[in-house]
């Protein structure tokens, strides 16, 4: 009978929140406390992996696992839930800032072992989430020691430098490398900062769907107004591919897994030599470090180093990228 109450609270907030926020969880209804262990999951968008899943719940250590998305519906639920022994799995569904401010839906992500953003558009997150009690709650979950993921959208507001896709119109096509290359002070670089703040993402840019969409260029130009502007002398990026995923643990020592191209590492070691409104780009010695599956990378920002990977140097000449690979190849 308590079981049944339970669940019909449950409905009924799910239900009386319909025009703000929405709550869908499986499993245990009442929520329990575990001994979790940090880490990041940041995964590179396209099909899921498994293994990163599994990965942060094991660092949930079985506790309550919580899907966070500004639109959409709970189809990771049952997915996760097969995955995974957990006491639960929910997916809380934000979709604005008036559902932020709900007391309820901070409460909810307190109560999580383990925190994972979905996909999506991650000006969704920018504009509903920022400087509110979610960013707040979110952070605090971090800092307590739980565990936090994010692919696509999701991992790229992991960084402490987001991209955040802020457009005029919603049916804006999606910032191209071609956009910004030409013009790094193109309308729609629309850069944020100090979102999260998750350990080894200090000073860090994260982008996703990285080869397979071409995005190299855009990355380039806004490492290069992350210089310019004043916001860090020394910024780095790491940039996903689809289908692949890197899991970085509480010291800083990552590992790319999946079947995609893998991680590429990024640092400039100079600032942009051009980097003005209406003129190509030009900035040099962009150091690159691509990790294939399997391979490892210290993330801690004094060695920044791996014995796994293949090492190159871009550069950007007036607008146009090169790349010291045999090939000249860029990824």
């Amino acid at each position: 009978m308590r079981l049944l109450i339970t669940l019909l609270i449950a409905l009924a907030a799910t239900t009386s929140h319909a025009a703000s926020y929405r709550y869908f969880r499986i499993g245990n209804p009442a929520d329990i406390q575990t001994k979790t262990t940090p880490g990041t999951a940041m995964m590179g968008g396209g099909s899921d992996l498994d293994q990163a899943f599994r990965w942060l719940c094991q660092k949930a250590n079985g506790g309550d696992f919580l899907i966070l998305r500004a639109t959409g519906s709970d189809d990771y639920n049952p997915w996760v839930n097969k995955l995974c022994h957990l006491n639960s799995v929910a997916t809380l569904i934000i979709p604005n800032r008036e559902a932020a401010t709900d007391p309820a839906v901070a409460n909810i992500i307190a109560q999580a072992e383990a925190v994972f953003i979905a996909g999506g558009d991650q000006s969704n997150y920018i504009r509903g989430w920022q400087d509110t009690p979610v960013e707040t709650a979110i952070n605090a979950a971090i800092a307590s020691g739980k565990p936090i993921g994010g692919t696509s959208a999701g991992l790229a507001v992991l960084g402490e430098f987001v991209y955040a896709c802020l457009k005029d119109k919603p049916d804006d096509k999606d910032l191209a490398s071609t956009d910004v290359l030409p013009n790094p002070y193109f309308d729609r670089v629309t850069l944020v900062r100090n979102f999260l703040k998750i350990p080894h993402l200090e000073n860090l840019l994260t982008d996703s769907h990285f080869a397979k969409r071409d995005r190299l260029g855009r990355s380039l130009g806004f490492l290069a107004r992350i210089m310019q502007d004043g916001w860090s002398t020394t910024p780095r990026e790491i940039a996903i591919d689809e289908k692949s995923a890197v899991l970085v643990e509480p010291d800083g020592k990552a590992t790319v897994v999946g079947t995609g191209k893998g991680a590429y590492f990024l640092r400039p070691t100079h600032p942009p030599e051009l980097c003005k409104k209406d003129e190509p780009l030009t900035f040099r010695n962009i150091e690159v470090i691509r990790v294939g599956s399997g391979g490892t990378f210290d993330m801690v920002e004094d060695k920044w180093a791996t014995t796994t990977g293949v090492s190159y140097t871009l550069s950007v000449v007036a607008g146009k990228i090169e790349s010291t690979q045999p090939n000249h190849s860029i990824y």
